[in-house]
């Protein structure tokens, strides 16, 4: 380990990271950030907008530390969202509503941050840190405040109102919300809501318990979940934008998962429109429904025997 991840490390700690946000990887993502290579000295700190990939690269080149690509996951949530929540690292910043599963996703050291950085083992660092430290609870509820803007309002059937990230999917699953299940399903109950963000982010334990159904949470969950009383159908509904339709695979999965539903099951793939939904066609599972934003009050069936409704798998 060289020495300016030892350096990085006890920087984090005097930040008030805890032990798994000031280790030799959480050190390593901030140096990439910082752009700085084992020979620089932190007075040479700058902040450049990277990507994962971009600073996984960066550790590749300049540190020796040659992460695999299945750990990008583990950056991303166990140290680049701990960085952005704690407001040492800001999330976009040049476009704040980007979706949070995009490929363009990235993370840049704030300047506030940065002035500390570069003051790190001179006689002004105590001082900058103190500045920082007092300024921080005021930059989290901005920095906080700012990300709410973005976020996506939804209201449920009861005037319920809960918001959604602005993930890749969820400008569909609100049209799905808003025009499917009033047109297809106008006295439903959701019982479930899937986020890019928080993927139990409405979760009606309580209705799903009643209907017989006890949800494994590895389970792989549809993105949402309409219960309609007066027929006891439950509807699961896929947003098919990035993730692809109900195909057999996914049939078979959900039939497993909610197989103790006293609920007819009702499968249904959504798509933002047709020209999606086209380059999927041949992998829709019969026996499904489909569903597209573009034509909201129309309904394509996946199978000649009847209109939407559930099937007897028994």
């Amino acid at each position: 380990m060289n020495a300016l991840v030892g350096e990085a490390r006890h920087l984090l700690s005097t930040l008030n990271f805890d032990s798994e946000r000031s280790n030799e990887r959480s050190a390593l993502v901030l140096l990439a950030l910082a752009n700085l290579n084992p020979s620089q000295h932190w007075r040479d700190a700058s902040n450049p907008q990277l990507r994962t990939v971009e600073i996984m690269d960066f550790l590749r080149n300049h540190h020796g530390r040659d992460y695999k690509p299945n750990t990008r996951e583990t950056i991303r949530r166990q140290t680049l969202h701990q960085f952005v929540e704690a407001g040492l690292v800001a999330l976009n910043p040049d476009q704040p509503d980007r979706p949070i599963n995009s490929p363009k996703t990235c993370y840049q050291v704030t300047d506030r941050a940065l002035e500390v950085l570069k003051e790190f083992g001179t006689t002004n660092f105590d001082a900058a840190l103190h500045r920082y430290l007092s300024d921080l609870p005021g930059l989290q509820s901005k920095y906080a405040a700012e990300r709410e803007v973005n976020r996506i309002p939804v209201l449920l059937p009861g005037g319920i109102k809960i918001d959604i990230s602005p993930g890749g999917q969820n400008m569909l699953i609100k049209q799905m919300i808003k025009d499917f299940c009033a047109i297809f399903a106008p006295h439903g109950n959701i019982l479930y809501i899937g986020d890019a963000d928080s993927k139990w982010k409405h979760f009606d334990q309580q209705g799903l318990s009643s209907l017989g159904i006890h949800v494994d949470k590895h389970g792989k969950m549809p993105d949402l979940i309409v219960h309609m009383p007066d027929r006891n159908w439950l509807i699961l509904l896929e947003a098919a934008s990035s993730h692809g339709p109900v195909d057999a695979k996914r049939h078979s999965e959900l039939n497993t998962l909610f197989a103790g539903s006293t609920a007819g099951l009702v499968f249904v793939s959504c798509f933002p429109d047709r020209v999606t939904m086209r380059k999927h066609l041949a992998n829709i599972s019969w026996e499904t429904e489909v569903w597209c934003a573009d034509a909201p009050t129309h309904m394509i069936h996946f199978n000649g025997e009847r209109f939407l409704g559930p099937y007897d798998s028994k």
